[in-house]
């Protein structure tokens, strides 16, 4: 079968043999062959009192979300769907929402690292190669306190399938490798090492924000915000401030924004 030679199923032994070990933040790795959401998963488990490190992949969403109420949705086994389980007790929780950028920061340096792409991150938290979505992330807290982190990231996705056309894939952007097991090893690895360091240094910024600045997508850029409620700004996308909120000049004077939609605009 198309699916069987071209896109391979994750080896879960394989996975936990390599991330799975003494010292490692990954204390347990699952693959479902399909789930609704692996962070209904996670998150159920969490509620449960299930303990950091806890990671479920799934070979297939039938109701992944997204952001703002989207759906994920990809062809079996073309993309990464999993979720993660954090509990950054250490940090103050004034600081729980640095978690949601130093998540993208994190699947943006593994895919440039094993996939050889220029990714970048598009605030809040998408993953891009130039202007075409390559990942997004959705943060979760939880009772526990837990996070639960998902991770969607096109790895086989073809031309034909995508839910848009600014939607891309590794394959797509000719990466060095779109080996699943391979990518979801990376991203694991350089997400618990930055976790860790953050976490380390009770969520202090400026773990994240040297190599957010140096990937960001969106800093220097024209940007068109849709904020709750339908309202929208235009304005210059600078920098982000101590809570991570992004900072947007227009011409009635800079506006700090906690959550919106932001599209990049394109020069003409």
């Amino acid at each position: 079968m198309f699916g069987d030679l071209e896109r391979p199923p994750l080896d879960v032994e394989f996975l936990r043999g390599r991330l799975v070990r003494p010292g490692s933040l990954w204390s347990q790795i699952d693959v479902l062959a399909e789930t609704e959401s692996t962070n209904a998963v996670v998150a159920a488990a969490a509620r449960s009192g299930a303990p950091e490190g806890l990671v479920v992949a799934a070979e297939y969403q039938s109701s992944g979300r997204g952001r703002l109420g989207r759906t994920w949705t990809t062809p079996a086994r073309s993309a990464l769907l999993m979720s993660a389980l954090l509990r950054p007790t250490g940090v103050p929780s004034h600081r729980w929402p640095w978690l949601g950028l130093l998540v993208p920061l994190a699947v943006a340096a593994a895919v440039r690292q094993v996939g050889e792409i220029p990714a970048q991150v598009k605030w809040p938290n998408d993953v891009l190669v130039e202007d075409r979505k390559l990942a997004g992330i959705l943060l979760e807290r939880v009772d526990g306190p837990a996070a639960v982190v998902g991770i969607g990231l096109n790895v086989t996705l073809k031309k034909a399938e995508r839910p848009t056309e600014v939607a891309t894939s590794m394959a797509l952007e000719g990466a060095a490798t779109t080996d699943r097991a391979t990518v979801l090893s990376a991203v694991l690895r350089e997400l618990a090492a930055r976790y860790r360091t953050w976490v380390d240094a009770s969520g202090d910024p400026e773990t994240i924000l040297p190599d957010y600045r140096e990937l960001s997508a969106t800093f220097g850029r024209q940007v068109r915000v849709e904020l709750p409620g339908g309202v929208f700004l235009e304005g210059t996308a600078t920098d982000l401030d101590s809570d991570g909120r992004l900072v947007v000049l227009t011409a009635d004077g800079p506006h700090v924004l906690a959550a919106g939609d932001v599209t990049h605009v394109r020069s003409s």
